[in-house]
């Protein structure tokens, strides 16, 4: 990393414990502490970048079927909050615009996972670089990383913010994972927790680069990975670690 990255990142703003890739829940972990947040972000039907992890809406709005479908227009009407909880009814999705703000106002890291739509893979990397080049601007800035489990989000990345760090994420060790981040030059693999060993994370720094885990909920995992060397670890337990640890 072009900056030391904290070691504890909170997921989706805060875990489970308020609605998923909100404004709301970037406030919530921030005040449990946390200096860093991933989150998940893609495109509007007219190229708007906002967050969501879902190829469809239906989870986590009172929307249906595709997002990517939508205008931002039709998207910013949404609520985002009622099916977690009553106290949440009207959050609405957020603009990637809204949450850098937050981000940078109060010294925030952020791990940006590039979650494009189906067949949007290498476009939303291209726009959703151009964005960050222009929004994560200014004096002593945090530190930013671009992720993605696709390959294609990664180079659009690469070639709209070459200097962004970037990262592959990984759920399974498929054939060429490796060389495939060695080839995006990426300084980070994240994989699932359940795949890390010693001798994958060996792999990863004999590479050159840095081997971060997800989604680490249990002290126990968390002691074992520590004890590997493990170098970053995102959680949805924001209310259970000291991300000063």
């Amino acid at each position: 990393m072009k900056k030391p990255f904290p070691f504890w990142i909170a997921h989706r703003g805060a875990g489970k414990l308020a609605p998923e890739n909100t404004l709301a829940a970037f406030r919530l972990g921030a005040s449990y502490g946390f200096r860093a947040f991933e989150c998940d972000v893609k495109l509007s039907a007219d190229g708007v970048p906002f967050l969501l992890h879902d190829a469809t809406l239906d989870r986590t709005t009172n929307g249906k079927g595709p997002a990517g479908e939508l205008s931002w227009d039709e998207l910013s009407r949404l609520d985002a909050g009622s099916w977690h909880s009553p106290a949440y009814a009207g959050e609405p999705l957020p603009r990637l615009e809204s949450v850098v703000r937050f981000l940078l106002a109060n010294g925030l890291a952020l791990d940006l996972e590039i979650k494009p739509s189906p067949g949007r893979e290498l476009e939303t990397g291209e726009v959703v670089g151009r964005e960050m080049k222009r929004l994560w601007r200014g004096r002593n800035k945090p530190p930013l990383m671009f992720s993605s489990f696709r390959p294609e989000a990664l180079q659009g990345a690469r070639e709209s913010a070459p200097d962004v760090p970037r990262a592959l994420l990984v759920d399974t060790l498929w054939r060429g994972w490796l060389p495939m981040a060695q080839a995006l030059e990426c300084e980070a693999v994240i994989t699932n927790h359940e795949v890390m060993t010693r001798a994958v994370l060996g792999r990863i720094h004999g590479a050159g680069m840095r081997g971060m885990v997800y989604t680490v909920n249990e002290l126990k995992r968390v002691k074992t990975l520590e004890g590997m060397g493990i170098d970053g670890i995102v959680t949805d337990a924001v209310d259970q670690f000291c991300p000063g640890s």
